[in-house]
């Protein structure tokens, strides 16, 4: 049995454990699957929704009965943390206060028995673009209805771009002409999305008059989004390896600061973010969509030689004049004054700015709603654990390119943010030669500025958390790659017999260049993700819109007797670490080809608990040397950790070497 988990506090940048030491969590998310329900709710099977009361998400990530497997399997690779998944959809499915009694049974039972694997769990209720019905995954299908929507027209009207709709499942397959890579993500500027995140973080504001049971809109959707942490918050309570909640993974500002004509074409005055690829909608195309008349709407594309994204042509969205409104549903923004429609389809601006501005002053998401919002997240859960922590999260452009989390952003807030290499993740490409087979010179050089480009951008985001109430920890919520790359040739690779690492360099480089950046930061980390019930297959990957980031696949596990066997690229991310420090961290270095590791901290041998630092037999299968400058040392093998005593106030330095034999 594991030695039992105690809370973490935060002490300006650090999470701080029962006896004083300096914690890194080294997490990943469990799992990518959890966003459908189970067993056949992934994006790979057909559905048109229509069960969407009746679904059960109990057996996501994994049925009970395989718990002691992943989760032996993580600790053995070196997490010890989880950001645990659940959804809205999974907590409330079956209609408004009908909470789903035997999932949230399942949900606790398995965050007690993470602690039996010295794994500590923050709750992530999970969000992408909305929900299922819009293309992602999150909130209940019956909020459409409760705001007038029929989510049966969501795609036919061309609302959103949902992979059950548009996939030829006859066919199968990787479907670029259909349903390109990462094109869910471009749902964000589509009409519902903009309707739903507007109506839920402003409905206050902007649809003043839509209310719902007798509460407006926005307090209607967030209570009852609280109400169903509240559920899950009450049967984990008790357990000191739950930590805290994120706040509400990615949460997008809808149409909220944009002018309603507005197009983002180009960075400017108006929107300073460089515009991505896809469809260029304004507020006013979504709500004009969304009332059947069609919209001749630009498309925006990556132009190799202008290098920046540009207009490539229009394309007419809805064409067959598909509303999404039930009958008699009246639309919230023409209520309040957006503008005037007519029944042939003309209409009339009446405020350009009615999206921008509110009792009298211009509004923006961040400042305006997010910050409210994670109160509420906070004091709702706080009233049942005072000590837990809130995981906050800005939409993952805002945590790019902001400065500042809002000014009242809640104390005992950790910046949960995200950060991905979009290009990767984006092409699904990796070059870990960089283009220059032969040049080694070329390539260490490009290497070196890859692995800069890496720390600049994560630097960022602990700049960022110095501003948080005086100094908080960063914990960078979701970083990973496609596993997948360059057309999935280490799954060729594998299927043809290579269990060598070679097909895997792509992904080993990559995630290594990752995790030295966090080293060299001493960030706290959740690698996106483990699905248990991953698959080699391109339809299927992590059983959601074809992702495939997943660091272990049922399909290349040939011993369930070794436990690492199912594991991705190994080598890049299983690496040595120091979990807790008796002291404050100062500086942390892995060189994956010699397998040099160094790690220094101020001691202090005031603090009662040792220093314990990963070190994976993976990397070290001869063993390793060990010299510690100011302390002593020990190995515990069970547990692959160094346990490390300081002996004297002040620097203490700690150098681990490869040995390449066993002689």
């Amino acid at each position: 049995m594991a030695q039992k988990l105690a809370p973490l506090r935060i002490e300006k940048r650090w999470l701080v454990d029962e006896v004083g030491r300096s914690v890194i969590l080294r997490g990943v998310n469990l799992g990518g699957d959890c966003k459908v329900p189970y067993p056949d709710g992934g994006t790979n099977h057909p559905t048109d929704f229509s069960n969407h009361r009746e679904v059960s998400f109990i057996g996501r990530p994994f049925p009970l009965a395989e718990s002691d497997e992943h989760f032996s399997r993580l600790r053995t690779w070196g997490f010890n943390c989880l950001r645990l998944l659940t959804t809205w959809e999974a907590v409330e499915h079956r209609g408004p206060g009908d909470f789903d009694a035997a999932y949230l049974d399942y949900f606790a039972e398995l965050c007690r028995r993470a602690a039996d694997y010295d794994l500590y769990v923050f709750v992530d209720f999970h969000n992408d673009v909305w929900s299922r019905m819009s293309g992602g995954d999150g909130a209940p299908c019956w909020l459409f209805g409760k705001v007038g929507i029929d989510y049966r027209r969501i795609s036919s009207s061309e609302s959103a771009h949902v992979m059950q709709a548009v996939y030829d499942y006859a066919r199968g397959g990787r479907q670029e002409d259909r349903y390109p890579t990462m094109s869910w993500s471009q749902n964000a500027n589509w009409p519902l999305n903009g309707i739903m995140w507007t109506l839920f973080f402003g409905g206050r504001d902007f649809a003043p008059h839509m209310t719902i049971d007798g509460q407006n809109v926005q307090d209607y959707m967030q209570e009852h989004y609280l109400a169903a942490q509240r559920e899950i918050a009450l049967r984990v309570r008790d357990l000191p390896n739950v930590i805290g909640f994120d706040s509400l993974n990615e949460p997008h500002g809808g149409w909220i600061g944009h002018a309603l004509s507005y197009r983002h074409l180009q960075a400017g005055d108006e929107n300073p973010l460089p515009p991505g690829p896809g469809l260029a909608w304004s507020p006013l195309d979504g709500i004009l969509l969304s009332h059947g008349v069609p919209r001749a709407v630009p498309v925006l594309g990556y132009d190799r030689d202008a290098r920046r994204v540009t207009v490539k042509h229009e394309r007419v969205m809805n064409p067959n004049r598909i509303s999404i409104w039930l009958e008699g549903a009246t639309d919230p923004f023409l209520q309040a004054g957006a503008l005037r429609l007519s029944a042939d389809g003309s209409f009339d601006v009446l405020r350009e700015d009615f999206f921008q501005r509110a009792a009298g002053r211009r509004v923006n998401v961040v400042d305006d709603y997010m910050g409210a919002f994670f109160v509420r997240v906070a004091d709702n859960l706080r009233a049942i654990n005072p000590d837990w922590l809130l995981f906050a999260e800005l939409d993952p452009l805002s945590g790019f390119f902001r400065d500042r989390f809002p000014a009242n952003t809640p104390a005992a807030t950790v910046n949960s943010s995200h950060w991905y290499d979009i290009r990767t993740l984006g092409s699904k490409t990796f070059d870990p030669d960089f283009g220059m087979a032969g040049a080694t010179a070329e390539k260490a050089e490009a290497t070196d500025h890859l692995q800069a480009v890496y720390t600049r951008q994560l630097e960022h985001f602990a700049k960022v958390s110095e501003h948080i109430n005086g100094g908080a920890p960063t914990l960078i919520g979701e970083f990973g790659i496609p596993f997948d790359l360059n057309g999935a040739a280490a799954y060729q690779a594998f299927a043809q017999g290579d269990r060598s690492d070679a097909p895997w360099k792509p992904h080993i480089v990559a995630l290594d260049l990752m995790y030295n950046a966090l080293d060299a930061l001493l960030l706290n980390s959740a690698q996106w993700n483990y699905t248990a019930s991953n698959r080699n297959d391109l339809a299927i990957g992590d059983g959601w819109n074809q992702e495939d980031l997943s660091i272990f696949s049922r399909d290349q596990e040939t011993s369930r007797d070794d436990i690492n066997s199912g594991g991705r690229a190994l080598a890049g991310f299983v690496r040595p670490y120091a979990q807790a420090t008796q002291g404050t961290p100062r500086k942390a270095a892995f060189d994956r080809r010699s397998g040099a590791f160094e790690f220094l901290f101020d001691a202090d041998p005031t603090v009662a608990g040792a220093t314990e630092i990963f070190v994976p037999t993976l990397q070290y299968p001869f063993g390793f040397d060990v010299e510690v400058n100011g302390g002593n040392a020990r190995l515990t093998r069970e547990t692959q950790k160094l346990i490390v005593k300081a002996l004297v106030t002040g620097e203490c330095k700690v150098i681990i070497t490869r040995r390449t034999s066993n002689t």
